[in-house]
């Protein structure tokens, strides 16, 4: 099979100009998780918090069985390797930290916070958590060899209850204006 011109198997020497390191080869979609959550919020109807953004776009994902979320066969094995690859948790962990500046701009931006208002930083540390917590549960359940469809089901009960946890200031911030 021929390769393409400018392509990364086109040319090996290349290869860092589309992917910076070996962990970015491997976590090759990194960028659109660092903007996941921001989208979210972005994305919410009239009304919608940013909380109830993200939450709904998660249940949507994992009611749907989405792949998105890890719900698919084999992902045990891509977060296998992650886990035993030390140089892989820690560029992980990076993308979240990303995830998480993304997601504090975003709301920095969306209510007009001033700079030193704290109240963005600690929604988007809230809004992290579910994220984390649900990713991290899902990733455990598919690492133990269960069904996506059975993980689905029970990460949906774990939504419900990180949701229960959240405080109504949590879950009231930043309502989308109505147009």
């Amino acid at each position: 099979m021929a390769m393409r011109e400018g392509s990364p198997g086109g040319n090996p020497g290349r290869l860092h100009n589309y992917f910076p390191s070996k962990e970015d080869l491997f976590l090759d979609r990194s960028k659109g998780l660092v903007d996941r959550l921001s989208r979210f919020v972005r994305a919410r109807a009239a009304g919608e918090s940013a909380a109830a953004a993200v939450l709904r776009e998660l249940r949507e994902e994992v009611e749907s069985v989405s792949p998105k979320v890890g719900l698919i066969e084999g992902f045990d094995r891509f977060m296998k390797v992650v886990h035993g690859t030390a140089a892989l948790q820690a560029r992980l962990w990076y993308v979240q930290r990303e995830q998480f500046d993304n997601l504090e701009a975003t709301l920095r931006r969306e209510t007009g916070a001033a700079d030193d208002d704290p109240m963005p930083g600690l929604m988007a540390g809230q809004i992290g958590w579910v994220h984390e917590t649900l990713m991290a549960a899902i990733a455990h359940e598919m690492i133990a060899g269960r069904k996506p469809s059975v993980v689905s089901r029970e990460a949906l009960v774990l939504l419900d209850e990180m949701e229960e946890l959240l405080s109504e200031k949590v879950l009231n911030y930043a309502p989308r204006a109505a147009d």
